[in-house]
This record gives C-alpha cells, structure tokens and sequence, in this order.
C-alpha cells in the first residue's frame, strides 16, 4: 500500500502540467459563458474525422491567421521604441548575425549540449512540482473538474465497431500464421540439411531472410484484413474511424518489432534462429520480450491516444506514467534476475570464440550489457514522460538503427579480423624470384585491415550516437569542421597507401634484381652493393616525403620545419665534420667501385672480408674472425684482392747440391696435375711462370714461381700446389733444405780444439714400450759400441 502511495504520488507529480492546462482552458470557457464557442473533445474529434468539416476548419483558420497579420501590420510601432528602430540592424547585418549564430550553434561542444539537456529536464520536473501543488490546491477549491457528457449508445456502438476490426485483424493474423507453418517448417528444415562450410552460410542465410519476409508479408496481410474490415464492413462509404485507424498502424508497428524478436529467438525452429542458444533460452526470452513489446506498443499507440481523445490528456498522461513505469520496473526486475546468468553465458562464448575480435566482443558485452540495457530502458522510460507521442517511434527507430549499424559494423570487423589472421601465400616462383615479397605483405596487409576495422567501429560509433540523438552526424558532415576531417582523412589514407605501394614495388624490383634465380642470374658484387644501398636510400626517402606531405595535409606548417631542418644540418655538418668526411669518402668509393661486399681487401691496416657497406664505414671480417668496423675516413688506402685476377707467388728453396732445372722440370710437373684438378684447374687463368733463382740464401737456392688465378682463389691454389710441389720433390729425391747451424769449439794457444763432451742415445729392447724413456749414455760406459748402436765420434 505505502509503494502504490508512492507511485501516485509521483504519477502527480509528473503528470500535474498537462492537468492544470485542462483546468485552465476549463476555467476560461466556463468565465466566457459562451459555450458555444468552445469545442469539447468528442466534438472536435467528430469535426477532424469529417473530411468536408475538416477542410471548413482549416479555411477558417488560415482567414483568422490572415486577419491578424494584416492587423499586426496596420499597427504603428509602440512609443519610445523610435530610438531602437533607428539603430535596428540592416538586413545584410542581419544576415551576418544568422551566419555568426550558426556558425557558434555548430561550434557548441558536446558537454555544453549535455549541460544545456540536463537543465532543461531540471526546469521541466521543477515546473511540473509546481504545477502539481497548483493543481492540488485549484481541485482542493473547485472540489470537481469539468464534466463531460456521456451517451451510452454512441460509446458501445464505437466499441462494437472497434471490436469488429481488432477481432478481424487478429483473427486473420492468427489465420495466416497457422497457415504458414508448414511454410515455416520447410523453410527451417532446408537451412538443416545444410553442411559446414560457406555454402552452408549462404543457405542457412537465405533460409532466414525467406523467413522474415514471409513473417512480414503475413503481418502485412493481416492489417490489410483490419483495414477492409473497417472500410467496408463497419464504415461508411469507404470511410474509418480514427480509433481503428490507431490499432491496425499499432498493430502492424508492433508485430513487425515481433517479427526481428522471432528471427532473433526462433523458439520453435532451431535452423532459423540468428542468436546461437539453446531452444528453452529462447523460448524464455521471446515470450517476455514479445509481451513487453506488446504491452508497450498497444499502450502507447492506442489506449493513452483514445483516452486522449475521449476523456482528458491529464488521464492519457496519468496511463502513460503507469505503462511505462510498470514496464521499467518490469525490465530492471528481469534485468538483474538474470545478471549471472547471461553474463556466464557471454563469457563461455568468449572462451569457444575462434575469432579474438568476437572473444574480446563477448568479454565486453559481458561486462558491459546490463548497464547498457538499464541505459536503454531508463531513456525509454523518459522519453515516454518527456514526449509521450513521438517517444515510441523515437525508440523503435534508434533501436533498429542501433541493430543494423552494429550487425553490419560487427560482421564486417569480424571478417576483416579472419583475413588478418590469414596468411597469405605465394607460389613458389614468386618466392625464388622475390623472397621478401610474402613477409612484407603478410605485413602490410594486416596492418591496414586493422586500420580499416577501427574506422569501421568509429563509424558504427558515430551511427549508434546519431541514432540515440548523442550525436547529430548529417550536422557534422555538412559543417566545415566534418568537410575538412574527412578531407584530410582520405588524403592522407591516399598518401599513406601510395607510399606503401611504391615502397613495395621498389623493394620488390630490387629484389628481383638481386635474386639469382631470375632471368639476368645473379648479380655482381657491385650490382649487389650498389642495389643495396639504393634500397636504403630509397626507404629514407619515402620515409622523409611521406611524413612531410602528411604533415602538410593535417594543417602543419611545414616551411619552418625544413628551415629549421636546414639549420640543424648546418650546425650538425660543423660539428660533425668527421661523419660529413666518412660520408663523403664512402660515396667516392662506391663511384669508384673500390671494393664490394664479400671483396677481400685491406682498409686502414685491417686485412679481411668486407661482410657489410654502408655510406660511412665498411665492415670487416678477418681471418681469426674478429669484426672491424672501419670508417672511410680511415681508409686513405684502399687494398682489393679481389679484381679482375690474381697471383699465386711464392719461392721454393732447393740445396745447393741439387740441379736447378731439375727442379724447375718437378715444380712443372706438380703444377701440370694441379690443372688436371676438378676443384681449383678451372680457377686457373695462365700457365705457370718462372722467373728464376730469385737468391742464394744461406742454406738454400731459391726458386720463385708465379700463377695467374681468378680473383680471390689464389690462395686455396697455392695450398694445393705446395702439397703437390712436396710430394713431387720427394718422389725425385730433390732436397728441401732446412736452416744448417755449424757448432765451432774453438782452439787453445797450441792450435788444439778441447775435448767435445758427447752424449748418445742408446736402443733399448724395450724401445716398443710406450712407456719407454731412453736413456743417456757417456762415452765410455761398459757396453759396447756394437750393442748400442752408436757410431763413434
């Protein structure tokens, strides 16, 4: 009892200023005593309802409106406002100060907007409080309101009539939907027989959409129905009433909305359902959602509009306040009975989501959806109070817009988000010939799809704000600031999406031409240098471009920038000096092909191979593997072993007791087998040259030979013809002397040399022992020369 208390109360409260105007205009006819100069309700809705009074009352209205304005014309500006008319704005002034007031109206942010809302729903619940107490206290004097005749006759013949057009229309609803069912029934079991796969996407999705249409043309079939009920069963010469009128629009409205509820649950064909859940879940759900649609809709668009017109707006008011405020109880109730439930159900579908898009969707609708729907009914509900004949249509249209923007929004990102989890191949020729081509799309590619599903969901964005009147987006593309967001938006897509392609095909033409597996085969160490640091010049400079013009695009004034730019430079080559000549030197080495990758050479005293070069420093790889970085400006001389050809040349010393050109006829025959060799003959160029005894050293005569070899085989050619040099010399008995050392003891004064203590090795039998250690014996120990082998000295 003390709730119901409380909910009349606040049924006054709201409803208190639509009372008070009736009892005014009440009052007012009443003090006039002419009443035949005011026009009840019941009358005025007969005259609206006659199409011949109808029209007699427009013509007499539009005569009055043209009576005033002709007498607000003849009237002469009221005193003392002579002054002001002096200084009253031109017309070109008033112009300007529309154009001024637009343009500040677009300008006005969006929590200005918000602030501006709120005050005003806090100056109509104050006005409302007051005319509540108003109310309250002209019935506590009056004691009644006004009295409105009633006739029995007309009021069961106007429910005869409406009750012959509801019963038609529902009776051929239920008609038809019998009916189709076996329709149904077909439909839900062609969309089964379908297998996994797109193709059965397609049929299951066309075996929806035949099912809504059929769903609709029966709700459209069934108003038809109503409508040849209430033309020629009930009316007049082709003629309806209003009341009628109301039921079959509500009546279509509200079964087209049941209608996306049956295509959302489908509790009885499981085929034709777009929500994947259980069939008792979905029974559940459409039952209450179709009651709650149909309870709202036939409220609002019939009853509250037929208490208006027959009774009071006061008492349509009061029932709207009662409809709506039963509904939202309702839904909250319903709300957070089944909070746990649903929201353990979204979080399951997080879990078996094969898309992260949908998970990460799931994950937030969890979180977020019965604040989202206390949101959706709290607006409903205040819409109703606030605008009770437009709130209805206001609601179904930003719903529906809502549904279809985030459907379309939300599929679209899913597949873009399929796409970026695929990986694209290429076949295997376009791999030999462009190896860094698949990497570098696979890449780009999912990038930029990432880029379009954010745009995709900013656009949903703005349309679920627009629909929901948050936002006004046909205000903001038409205004200057929306022209020029979009503008420079597709710009600098357009400037970004070009540089990314003409980094991709000169990439992509670099390296064809680097590949050895195309048609001009693999290229030279200077073709592949060069290449390689064209590449790098190239991406600085797309780079540098790209980010200059896109600044310029967005608004940045770009000319102080590439002055300071050019100062910055200016003080960085001062202070730099010793980069500006590492780079200058390394652009003249490149010019002047000194020395390439893989090259080996011998910069600023480091010997090895070049591994890597770039515009300052070359890299160095020596033989015992340690890396050097060398900068140009270090390299005053640049040593190359690896142009053109090369020489293996080196001496081989023979003992002086040995014939020189015999061992000039050996070193020929080693080097004849070395050209018979498979792996370094082809490296040879010449045959070999002798030029002669290059000296007589101190142990040996010195022979130098020279062979002319491909650039950078030298010296695996000379290690092979050591080898053979050694072993043809060992075949012909050709000695290869080692340093000689003569001991000289020395002579007394009487020209005698002293005594040489000498040690000999002794031959033990033991001498296969591993262990053995041989022994030292002096001269003149027991054994005899004989059995120790050792020769006299």
């Amino acid at each position: 009892m003390r709730a119901f208390l409380a909910y009349a109360l606040v049924c006054l409260f709201m409803l208190a200023p639509l009372a008070q105007a009736h009892a005014a205009q009440s009052s007012q006819s009443s003090a006039k005593g002419g009443s035949d100069q005011s026009v009840s309700l019941n009358q005025l809705a007969d005259l609206l309802e006659n199409d011949k009074t109808r029209q007699q009352l427009i013509t007499e209205l539009r005569q009055a409106a043209a009576q005033d304005q002709k007498k607000n014309a003849v009237q002469p500006p009221p005193k003392g406002k002579d002054k002001a008319l002096e200084h009253a704005p031109t017309t070109e002034n008033a112009t300007q100060a529309q154009k001024q007031e637009a343009a500040s109206h677009q300008r006005v942010s969006f929590a200005r907007r918000f602030a501006e809302l709120t005050s005003s729903w806090s100056e109509t619940i104050g006005a409302r409080i007051v005319a509540t107490w108003g109310m309250i206290t002209a019935l506590a004097q009056s004691g009644n309101g006004d009295h409105v005749s009633f006739s029995a006759g007309v009021f069961f013949n106007a429910l005869l009539m409406f009750a012959i057009v509801v019963g038609s229309t529902v009776i051929a609803f239920w008609v038809l939907r019998a009916l189709a069912r076996f329709l149904f029934s077909a439909i839900s079991g062609f969309a089964s027989r379908a297998d996994s796969g797109s193709g059965a996407l397609v049929r299951r999705g066309s075996a929806v959409i035949v099912g809504i249409i059929l769903d609709v043309v029966i709700v459209l079939l069934a108003g038809g129905a109503g409508y040849l009920a209430g033309l020629y069963v009930i009316g007049d010469n082709g003629t309806m009433g209003t009341r009628e009128s109301l039921f079959i629009n509500a009546f279509v409205l509200v079964e087209l909305v049941k209608v996306g509820i049956r295509a959302l649950f489908a509790a009885r064909y499981d085929s034709l359902r777009l929500l994947n859940i259980e069939r008792d879940v979905a029974a559940w759900w459409s039952i209450r959602l179709r009651w709650f649609v149909g309870v709202v809709g036939y409220g609002l668009l019939v009853a509250v509009p037929i208490v208006n017109a027959q009774l009071s707006f006061f008492l349509g008011a009061v029932l709207t306040f009662l409809i709506m405020g039963v509904a939202y109880i309702y839904a909250l109730k319903v709300i957070f009975g089944n909070r746990k439930l649903l929201t353990d159900r979204l979080k399951h579908k997080a879990d078996v989501a094969t898309v992260g898009f949908f998970s990460v969707l799931y994950r937030l609708f969890a979180r977020l959806w019965v604040l989202i729907a206390i949101a959706y009914f709290t607006v409903l509900f205040l819409a109703s109070q606030i605008d009770p004949a437009g709130a209805l249509p206001f609601m179904l249209s930003a719903t529906l817009q809502t549904v279809i923007a985030a459907g379309i929004g939300f599929g679209l990102s899913g597949l873009l988000s399929k796409a970026i989890g695929h990986r694209m191949t290429f076949p295997e020729s376009i791999r030999d010939k462009l190896p860094m081509l698949e990497a570098r799309v696979n890449s780009y590619v999912p990038n930029a799809l990432k880029v379009v599903r954010v745009i995709i969901l900013l656009v949903v964005g703005a349309l679920i704000a627009n629909a929901w009147q948050v936002f006004n987006l046909n205000e903001w593309l038409s205004s200057d600031a929306g022209l020029t967001a979009l503008s420079v938006s597709a710009k600098v897509a357009l400037i970004l999406v070009a540089a990314a392609l003409l980094w991709l095909v000169a990439a992509s033409v670099i390296e064809h031409r680097l590949s050895p597996n195309t048609g001009g085969g693999a290229p030279s160490a200077r073709q592949q240098t060069l290449l390689v640091l064209f590449r790098n010049a190239l991406a600085i400079l797309i780079a540098t471009f790209t980010i200059m013009i896109t600044l310029s695009q967005i608004g940045v004034n770009i000319g102080p920038l590439i002055a300071g730019a050019g100062v910055f430079g200016l003080a960085i080559g001062f202070g730099a000096q010793k980069l500006v000549q590492d780079i200058i030197t390394g652009v003249f080495i490149q010019l002047e092909n000194a020395m390439n990758t893989g090259d080996v050479v011998t910069v600023g005293g480091v010997t090895g191979t070049a591994e890597r070069l770039t515009i300052r420093s070359v890299s160095i790889r020596d033989i015992d593997g340690c890396y050097h970085i060398v900068p140009f400006s270090s390299a005053s001389v640049v040593s190359n072993y690896m142009r053109d050809w090369a020489y293996f040349r080196t001496e081989y010393g023979i003992a002086y007791r040995e014939d020189i050109d015999n061992a000039i006829y050996y070193l020929r025959e080693a080097f004849e087998d070395l050209k018979s060799d498979p792996d370094h003959g082809p490296n040879i160029l010449e045959d070999m040259t002798v030029p002669g005894v290059t000296a007589l050293a101190d142990s040996s005569v010195n022979i130098r030979i020279m062979i002319k070899t491909k650039p950078g085989t030298q010296w695996g050619v000379g290690r092979a013809f050591n080898r053979l040099v050694k072993i043809h010399f060992d075949r012909a008995g050709i000695e290869i002397p080692f340093p000689h050392q003569t001991l000289w003891f020395g002579e007394d004064r009487q020209g005698k040399s002293p005594a040489a203590n000498i040690r000999v090795l002794e031959a033990d039998d033991e001498s296969d022992d591993p262990n053995y250690r041989p022994k030292h014996r002096r001269r003149g120990d027991d054994a005899a020369p004989e059995e120790t082998g050792d020769a006299p000295s």
